[in-house]
């Protein structure tokens, strides 16, 4: 004896078996399927200096590395700020949505400086850190045919005639290291001034008698300039022979370093992605290389890491600032 089907038994039989297949669908898709994985569209590096320099160097190989790995652009876009140094751009990245999309790769004075001066839309609280990676080797040089090669020699000169400095931005460490070294030996400099570029041809043109810049930027002309210290905690290996700033003007043993920011509130797996990519970008021979060829110290220090790091920065400029009056 036949049954005929009641239109209730049809429905349930057709909900289960549509329950059925969606189940074996989802436990046959693969797992990126059910959760989009970073990045799923463009990814803009924000560095706040024009090209040449070793942050965009690097910045641009960790850019390359994330598209090559996952398949989705990643470019660098050069922000340049000049006499407002890194704040202008560092300003656009705190303006962008907390989504890993817009990264910052900036200089110690972003997190430091820019919230002690108040630089707005930058506080202690406004970036994360992803990484640090870079150590510059910063100089203060001369013209080859200065009548001095050290800070004792540029002082005894300085007090009789009026030399220019040419620098990345009045706030910014490296400048103030400079201003403070000068107000401990007893002088002034004549003017200063903020230069986007602080190169050979700076230094040619004769707009500056004396810049703070990398060593990466004078290299073409090394033997025709005078490194007078090493803005760094521990000399140059390429310069052995130049003593720090800190071993001439004791008590400024700071350095400029350099790492990857993103807005606070970022998602863990974007700053985790970005961190995997950046730390084997570093740990390459290409940036060994690098390295060695320009004096820089490449390495990786993670989140916590920097974060510790910037904390005791934070109060070593403090302190700076406030032996110059500026606090």
């Amino acid at each position: 004896m036949k049954h005929r089907s009641t239109p209730g038994a049809t429905a349930r039989a057709a909900a289960m078996t549509f329950a059925t297949v969606l189940a074996t669908t989802l436990a046959m898709a693969p797992a990126g399927a059910a959760r989009a994985e970073y990045p799923e569209k463009p990814v803009q590096f924000i560095v706040p200096w024009p090209p040449g320099d070793l942050e965009d160097v690097l910045t641009r190989m960790i850019a390359e590395e994330l598209q090559n790995e996952t398949g989705v652009a990643a470019a660098v876009v050069n922000k340049p700020g000049g006499g407002g140094g890194p704040f202008p751009g560092a300003a656009e990245v705190a303006r962008a949505p907390a989504d890993g999309y817009t990264v910052g790769s900036f200089v110690i004075g972003v997190p430091t400086v820019g919230a002690l001066l108040g630089i707005e839309g930058i506080t202690r609280d406004t970036f994360e850190p992803v990484g640090i990676f870079l150590t510059y080797p910063f100089v203060l040089a001369a013209g080859g045919d200065a009548p001095y090669s050290d800070m004792a020699g540029l002082a005894a000169h300085a007090k009789g005639n009026k030399v220019a400095l040419g620098h990345f931005g009045y706030g910014l460490v490296p400048t103030r290291a400079s201003l403070i070294a000068a107000m401990e030996l007893g002088f002034e400099f004549g003017s200063e001034a903020a230069f986007d570029a602080l190169d050979c041809n700076t230094l040619a043109a004769d707009d500056a008698d004396v810049i703070n810049t990398t060593l990466q930027l004078v290299l073409p002309c090394l033997d025709g300039i005078k490194p007078l210290a090493a803005i760094t905690e521990e000399r140059i290996a390429l310069l052995p022979d130049t003593p720090t700033l800190s071993e001439q003007v004791p008590g400024l043993d700071i350095s400029l370093w350099n790492g990857l920011f993103v807005p606070k509130g970022t998602p863990q797996a974007a700053k985790d992605k970005l961190a995997a990519v950046a730390r084997r970008v570093v740990m390459s021979d290409e940036a060994r290389k690098l390295s060695k060829e320009t004096g820089a110290l490449v390495y990786w220090q993670d989140a916590n890491q920097a974060a510790a790091r910037i904390d005791a920065d934070y109060e070593k400029i403090r302190e700076m600032f406030e032996r110059m009056g500026d606090l």
